[in-house]
């Protein structure tokens, strides 16, 4: 049983069968300009061509709020690497989770390994909101549409798809720091799937 990346609360992801995760548009630069640090040598992620990714969140016209949703969407983007590449320890992701959201992540990322399965299909991430403290942390929440992604068996290539309920709208929850490297790193991340937030 595949579940939902991050997920605590027991539940599986999409029906199941259906790829959760973490999720960019694979034609967006890996540095957003103007809303990273420059000083950062952020790994270059490039995903298959059968993966695709919709942010809706535009730049908030804040500095650290547009950083922490810019290293938010390459830290969505590094797990999904890590899948394709079927390494739990993939050093992408690495890059962006640390403490207990890096060992949720890794378990993640194994189950998928385990099954020999991958992704494929599109992930739309929106409803974000972003709250940057003085101590250099942050909050920062979402939610995905997990409906038009799906597992895919790395054996035979087949697409396991399933139907959208409720459950394909995930709310996720993390918290962040700023490292000296000026990265905003997941240090906790926690989802609910169905959540009435989240829902069309």
């Amino acid at each position: 049983m595949l579940s939902a990346c991050g997920s605590d609360d027991g539940s599986t992801a999409k029906d199941n069968e259906k790829a959760a995760g973490a999720h960019t548009d694979t034609e967006k630069p890996a540095s957003p300009s103007g809303a990273v640090s420059a000083s950062a040598d952020r790994p270059r992620i490039e995903l298959p061509s059968d993966l695709s990714y919709t942010f809706d969140w535009p730049k908030t016209g804040d500095e650290e709020k547009d950083a922490v949703l810019a290293d938010g969407e390459q830290s969505i983007k590094a797990v999904d690497l890590a899948i394709v590449n079927q390494d739990a320890l993939d050093k992408a992701y690495l890059y962006y989770y640390e403490g207990e959201a890096a060992a949720r992540t890794e378990e993640f990322i194994q189950n998928y390994v385990d099954h020999k399965a991958g992704l494929t299909g599109t992930y739309r991430f929106y409803l974000p909101e972003v709250d940057v403290d003085t101590d250099g942390t942050a909050s920062f929440s979402y939610c995905e549409d997990q409906g038009k992604a799906f597992v895919k068996y790395l054996k035979d290539d087949k697409v396991k798809k399933t139907p959208v309920t409720k459950n394909s709208y995930v709310l996720y929850a993390t918290q962040l720091r700023k490292n000296e490297n000026g990265v905003w790193v997941i240090t906790k991340l926690m989802s609910q799937s169905g959540s009435d937030k989240c829902q069309p």
